[in-house]
C-alpha cells in the first residue's frame, strides 16, 4: 500500500539521496518531497514492514516525526543524519 510517512533531521538531497540509496534494497523504490516540512517520504509498503522502516530511517538518523527520545538519542541521530547527509552528497557527486 502507498504510504507517506514524515520523517525528521532530512535537510537536503544528500539526505534525500541516502534515504533512497540505503533503504531500497529492503523497500523498494521511495520518493522523497523536500518541499514541506517535516519532509515526507512516499513509498508503497506492506503494514508487516512498517515498523522494520521506522527503525531503519531511525539508524540513518532519520526518525519518524514525532516521536520522543531521549536527549543523547536525539543528539545521536542528528550527528548520523550530518553523516548520512555527507555520504549522500559524495554519492550524488561521483554519479555525476
Amino acid at each position: 500500500m502507498k504510504t507517506t510517512i514524515k520523517v525528521d533531521n532530512v535537510k537536503c538531497e544528500g539526505c534525500a539521496s541516502t534515504l533512497k540509496s540505503k533503504l531500497a534494497d529492503k523497500f523498494g523504490e521511495i520518493e522523497v518531497n523536500l518541499e514541506v516540512m517535516p519532509r515526507e517520504i512516499t513509498l508503497d509498503i506492506e503494514e508487516s514492514k512498517v515498523e522494520q522502516l521506522h527503525e531503519a530511517l531511525k539508524g540513518l538518523g532519520y526518525p519518524v516525526s514525532g516521536q520522543s527520545f531521549s536527549f543523547m538519542e536525539d543528539s545521536t541521530m542528528k550527528a548520523k543524519s550530518f553523516v548520512s547527509c555527507a555520504v549522500g552528497k559524495v554519492d550524488n557527486f561521483k554519479a555525476k
